[in-house]
């Protein structure tokens, strides 16, 4: 049914929660109903864990109240409530409270579901220095003599080793450390992910300090990213007690590195934050990353110490559940512009240096390339321009030819002839027509004979040809052809194999999505690198139609006969496609739900991404029959241009084609299963 795909935890995704409740220092029935509110908004939004702050059924600020009965009875009273209404919430609850345990007082997460407690977390560190005096209430979780109590009539398991797994959603096995525990050397949350946790849950209160916000950030981030999980964490809020001390309620929720929410700080009012985790991701992420399972066989001691209380929730799975996260529809290109402008640096620099060690190397002075007046050999001939600039050369070292052929368009031919001038290198103009034609007429072909037959063969004769005259010009000037094809084109398998463009000494381009490099173009455009004049070529040669421009148009035709993306979809589609099946290998139909949330109308179509690229919204089906294409082209009929590509300089974590690097794959694969799996989405 298409709810099942319009739904995000069909698709391994989960919705969790952050709340912030407004508290009153020991006034646990008062808190509790604050708790309660926030975890049915939560539900309703369709949370399946919420997660509150450290002792937030008592406040944190309590001191020696702590040790009066009253209060405690009290925190077991407001306990109570938040279980009873747990039963009509379908969400797995973790409150902070004190308990008292073999006649000591621990500092205790406790897990709720259902009416039911699951299990009862102490925290394992206690800070007692500085603002902090944990110590002189509360016992440490290694303290503890019981491995199960009984609370409020339930028997339960008591201790820091646990993980709770939900039966029905199992990638979500989530951990539970307290405020200190996550700021030691090494967080109890680091063995519980290894032990299998993919969700870290923070119980904590947290005053502010000046600059202290900024290091939480860093702090639960980089525990994120080291853990590969997400990491929810919890502050207390207005109303904990100000005698020495003041909060900010700050929420945090990251995930592998990355933040996906945050709270506002200073709040008057209980509030939430939400993030839909991407649990799927996360598991894949670990078992692609080799290291993250010998640190588990490292430390296996202590991962075999964890157990796992597994219990059910009731997901929303019957329903449209949109997901809400923000999904960047050019993965491989910051929508900021200050990242933006930072990683194409970087990915400029990443090219240049590879080709100065390549030119230093191997003792060749020279560069042999081919200039079409199109994207990628403009971006490859600025990269060789800067390279002969670090290598102390002159420009003139650089061998730019143009090969004019038979479709080659007025427009492209007078932008290359610019891009050779104002770059400053030995341009050559070759008309490649003469010996395209004395091929044909050897073979055979029908073209040679005056008849019109644009096949496959007159378009691989031209590429051919030009490859040929390439390869024998660095012959002649002792120098090295440089390579201009893309990642999207090698992907799509759109070039010509051998002696075509898929050839050459040595490729720059090789791991640069099409995306990219029309920002990488813009950008030193727009930073004028070669002056302003020579920039408004640049940006001309961006705004050209992508077409190889192989087969005539008839006479009189501005635009040219071949549109590549006619042929192969939009490259902002297929580069979507190619970043979350190449990096992330996830299903079909879990890429055309990330590509139905990146590129649907989004309040009147306004949505953090770069300002140049036209704003199309693709359609569902739009998104399933271009995903198709990709599908049968990557998997099934271009392999085996991958398995034997030039050297080219990895330049992303997006990853690289490269059959001695990132891509492995046979030649003779079948698309199959992808496709099968393709057909469970639904065209709307």
């Amino acid at each position: 049914m298409s709810h099942s795909f319009h739904n995000l935890y069909h698709h391994d995704f989960a919705r969790v929660a952050v709340g912030v409740p407004r508290c009153r220092v020991a006034d646990p029935l008062f808190n509790a109903a604050q708790t309660i509110e926030l975890a049915e908004q939560a539900a309703g939004k369709g949370a399946v864990l919420v997660a509150f702050p450290e002792l937030g059924l008592s406040a944190y600020s309590c001191d020696d109240l702590f040790h009066q009965r009253a209060l405690l009875d009290g925190v077991l009273q407001g306990l109570q409530a938040v279980v009873e209404a747990s039963s009509r919430i379908p969400s797995a609850l973790v409150v902070g409270a004190p308990l008292r345990v073999d006649h000591q007082l621990f500092n205790c997460a406790i897990v709720v579901s259902g009416g039911v407690i699951r299990g009862v977390v102490p925290k394992s560190y206690l800070p007692n220095y500085g603002e902090f005096y944990e110590a002189r209430q509360f016992s440490a979780a290694d303290e503890a003599i019981s491995s199960e109590i009984t609370l409020l009539g339930q028997r339960v398991p008591f201790g820091a080793n646990q993980l709770f797994e939900l039966e029905n959603l199992p990638l979500l096995k989530f951990h539970i450390e307290i405020c200190e525990d996550v700021w030691v050397p090494i967080p109890p949350s680091s063995f519980a992910a290894l032990a299998g946790a993919t969700v870290l849950v923070n119980l904590s209160a947290s005053n502010i300090l000046v600059g202290k916000a900024d290091y939480r950030r860093q702090l639960v981030g980089q525990q994120s990213a080291r853990c590969i999980a997400a990491y929810l964490y919890s502050s207390a809020g207005r109303g904990e007690s100000t005698t020495d001390l003041a909060w900010d309620g700050q929420a945090l929720i990251y995930e592998n590195g990355e933040m996906l929410a945050e709270s506002a700080r200073f709040a008057e009012e209980s509030h939430l934050i939400f993030a839909d985790v991407d649990l799927e991701r996360m598991s894949r992420e670990r078992m692609r990353t080799t290291t993250f399972g010998q640190s588990t066989r490292r430390h296996k001691a202590e991962v075999a110490q964890f157990r796992t209380v597994r219990f059910p929730v009731e997901l929303p799975l019957h329903r449209v559940l949109p997901l809400e996260r923000n999904v960047a529809r050019f993965p491989y290109v910051p929508s900021n512009p200050q990242l933006r402008d930072k990683r194409c640096n970087e990915v400029y620099n990443i090219q240049v240096s590879a080709l100065v060690q390549r030119l230093s190397s191997s003792g060749i002075k020279k560069v042999v390339i081919g200039v079409s007046g199109g994207l990628d050999s403009t971006h490859a001939l600025l990269v060789c321009a800067k390279a002969m600039d670090l290598l102390g050369l002159p420009r003139t070292n650089i061998i730019a030819a143009t090969m004019p052929g038979f479709a080659t368009s007025t427009r492209t031919l007078d932008q290359a002839r610019a891009l050779m001038q104002f770059v400053g290198c030995t341009a050559l103009e070759v008309d490649i027509r003469p010996s395209c034609i004395q091929m044909l007429k050897d073979i055979g072909h029908p073209y040679s004979e005056g008849k019109e037959e644009y096949d496959v063969t007159f378009e691989n004769v031209q590429a051919g040809e030009r490859t040929s005259h390439l390869f024998r010009m660095a012959n002649h000037h002792n120098g090295i052809v440089i390579g201009t094809g893309d990642l999207s084109e090698l992907a799509l398998g759109w070039c010509t194999y051998g002696v075509g463009d898929h050839m050459s000494h040595y490729n720059v381009n090789a791991s640069v999505p099409k995306t990219l490099i029309a920002h990488l173009v813009r950008w030193v455009a727009e930073s004028k690198q070669f002056g302003d004049v020579n920039s408004s070529v640049l940006l001309a040669v961006v705004n050209t139609e992508i077409s190889p421009e192989l087969v005539p148009g008839k006479a009189g035709d501005a635009a040219p006969a071949q549109v590549t993306q006619d042929f192969i979809g939009p490259y902002e589609l297929q580069d979507f496609n190619l970043y979350y099946i190449l990096r992330f290998g996830f299903a079909p139909s879990k890429v055309a739900f990330l590509a139905y949330h990146a590129w649907r109308d989004r309040e009147a179509g306004l949505w953090p991404e770069d300002e140049h690229v036209v704003r199309n919204q693709y359609e569902l089906k739009d998104i399933k029959r271009n995903l198709g294409i990709f599908l049968k082209r990557f998997f099934q009929t271009s392999q085996f241009k991958r398995s034997c590509v030039p050297n080219a300089p990895k330049v992303g974590s997006g990853g690289s084609l490269s059959p001695r690097g990132d891509w492995r794959a046979p030649s003779d694969s079948e698309a199959a299963a992808w496709l099968e799996n393709l057909k469970t989405v639904p065209d709307a």
